[in-house]
């Protein structure tokens, strides 16, 4: 695929130009969910839906974790890319290697804590009963590989920041396919359970990162550092997280709905509505692969048509990506609504998960199909540049609605108001994201600027 150049965001038709955009970044993605959902079925049917649940706790530490490197990856990228092209190696050399410390110092100090408290943080993310003796053995595994983590999520997006996609695309398939080859010997082979599906997933992020390694230190990379760059500078350190927020809050959000829902539904349904709700969220991973790949590809496009002052472009494109990514997801909807059953079983044998799982899977993902226009509103802001409205958007679905929702709905409708919450949830971040975008494109975008 031909590279696009900052020349081609301003000047190709908009429908050509957002699909050479979004392949890439849907394929990254679908190689990042393919993982996780294939992983997923391996433990439920080498180890147990227990299991499955047993995971989905620990997710959120994960999901935390990969948020912190993901966050100081895209701030400190942001430097780096803007110092390279402005002949500033210096700064770039400074940035990365602050990038580094600030992944060493949160990583692992919140490995320690993690592990210190173990016995605690377990049950509060919803260990309890059967799942606590099988999280216990994941979490404590998967918390020694977590600064490695950390790690690969920053170097994934400094790589990107050099211009090497293709170096980025193989840091992202390593561990997806390094964790499969993983599972069948630890798990399959060996028969370590729980160990091994921990063990698999931690040596996958090792494998990731010293490829990673190799190629700071071969001449892939431009970023020479010695050690006088690990050494943080207030400026830099500042800028990096001012940068990374958005990226932190979305995916801290994603974590506290995990340990929430988590808690909710063994309170109302035990351990077969948590494993329900593991599969139905790995599945959300998967299944929105493409919306996800056009939101991405829309971003470089609308940021660079709005620095230009070319505001018809950018309406056309978010116009498109909107058309685009609502095709995507109501195919997607369809699947899902037609068949349930038969994605459940991919994922367990247990009759219990595999009776109550498809009714769930229908509610969840209700309001799919208008999700798109939530998440390409949402990210033009981020690439125009508005910080304050891309984060309130971000937040909008899930702290704003969904979890104050999660603890309405229950009182009037059980379980079942849990699982409502979702496609409520959904429609009113997408209407309010609307009056967003709408006041918008008619205030800031009404003329074009040659």
């Amino acid at each position: 695929m031909a590279k696009t150049s900052s020349k081609d965001l301003g000047t190709q038709p908009i429908g050509k130009l957002l699909i050479k955009q979004a392949v890439p970044a849907s394929i990254g993605i679908l190689v990042m969910s393919l993982n996780i959902l294939v992983d997923t079925i391996f433990v439920g049917n080498w180890i147990g839906s227990t299991a499955i649940a047993a995971i989905n706790v620990v997710l959120p530490v994960s999901f935390f974790i990969a948020a912190l490197g993901m966050a100081i990856g895209i701030g400190g990228s942001s430097i780096i890319s803007r110092a390279l092209g402005a002949n500033n190696p210096a700064k770039a050399y400074k940035t990365f290697g602050n990038q580094i410390t600030l992944t060493f110092l949160f990583t692992v100090s919140f490995a320690i804590f993690g592990l210190i408290f173990v016995n605690t943080l377990i049950p509060a993310f919803g260990g309890k009963g059967a799942i606590f003796d099988p999280a216990k053995i994941y979490y404590e595994i998967i918390l020694y590989g977590v600064p490695i983590l950390g790690f690969v999520m920053m170097g994934n997006n400094v790589i990107r920041a050099e211009g090497n996609p293709k170096f980025a695309m193989y840091a992202m398939l390593i561990p997806s396919v390094g964790n499969l080859l993983f599972d069948y010997i630890f798990i399959n082979i060996m028969d370590l359970g729980m160990a091994g599906a921990a063990w698999a997933t931690t040596g996958s992020y090792v494998v990731s990162f010293l490829f990673i390694l190799w190629y700071f230190l071969s001449k892939n990379s431009e970023l020479k550092i010695n050690l006088s760059h690990f050494k943080l500078e207030k400026t830099i350190v500042s800028e990096i997280g001012s940068l990374g927020f958005v990226t932190l809050a979305r995916q801290a959000v994603v974590s506290v709905t995990f340990l929430l829902v988590n808690n909710a539904l063994y309170n109302y349904g035990g351990e077969t509505s948590v494993t329900a709700y593991a599969i139905v969220g790995r599945l959300s991973m998967f299944a929105l692969f493409p919306v996800f790949g056009i939101t991405q590809g829309f971003i470089p496009i609308a940021g660079f048509n709005y620095g230009a002052f070319q505001y018809d472009r950018v309406k056309q494109v978010i116009y498109t990506a909107i058309k685009y990514a609502t095709i995507m997801a109501a195919i997607v909807f369809i699947t899902l609504m037609v068949f349930p059953e038969v994605i459940t079983k991919w994922f367990t044998t247990d009759i219990a998960v595999i009776n109550v799982t498809p009714n769930n899977m229908r509610l969840a993902f209700a309001a799919v199909p208008i999700l798109a226009l939530q998440l390409i509103g949402a990210a033009y802001f981020q690439a125009v540049g508005k910080a304050l409205p891309a984060l309130i958007l971000t937040l909008t679905r899930q702290a704003i609605f969904f979890i104050p929702l999660m603890y309405i709905m229950p009182i009037y409708f059980g379980e079942l108001g849990i699982w409502m919450s979702f496609p409520i949830a959904d429609v009113l971040s997408t209407i309010v994201t609307w009056f967003f975008l709408r006041r918008e494109i008619r205030l800031k975008l009404k003329t074009t600027t040659a």
